[in-house]
């Protein structure tokens, strides 16, 4: 494949329909709305280089950004829509390889499920150490003394 640039005017053309508008935050407080074009280079970006998250250049918004956007895209189905229409074939290669890096974390269910099928040992109902009962247990005092003068 051809190293990587940000997508030309005539592709976001193609791909922008396909993206979903985000709403506008009704209050004014907070960092304003990345712009989805950079979101979308940015996340074309890591998806091209093999690179982490945390290594894209500053010319894209903040990298949790995009992938935060990647995530909503990818589990909407929209990524594969946009990487189609941009690459084709090498796209539908570039989101398998994506996904195969993305990290699967178990349903709860799954996990409830797999606890079952290996559970945990239980600790001991007595305790680890019993002092033998042929000796007799003084309960401990402690006698403090304060090392300061005229301290009572």
């Amino acid at each position: 494949m051809t190293p990587y640039r940000d997508i030309t005017d005539d592709e976001w053309q193609r791909v922008a329909p396909l993206l979903p508008e985000l709403r506008p935050r009704s209050e004014l407080r907070g960092r304003p709305l990345a712009n989805t074009r950079s979101v979308l280079n940015g996340v074309l970006w890591v998806i091209y280089s093999g690179a982490t998250w945390s290594a894209m250049p500053r010319k894209y918004p903040s990298y949790q950004t995009c992938h935060r956007r990647f995530k909503a895209w990818h589990q909407a189905g929209v990524l594969k829509r946009v990487m189609d229409q941009l690459f084709g074939d090498a796209g539908n290669e570039l989101c398998n390889t994506m996904e195969a890096r993305m990290r699967t974390h178990a349903p709860n269910a799954l996990a409830a499920a797999n606890d079952a099928a290996h559970p945990q040992p239980s600790m001991p109902a007595l305790p680890i150490f019993t002092p033998p009962s042929s000796v007799p247990v003084a309960p401990l005092v402690f006698d403090y003394t304060s090392p300061f003068k005229n301290a009572a």
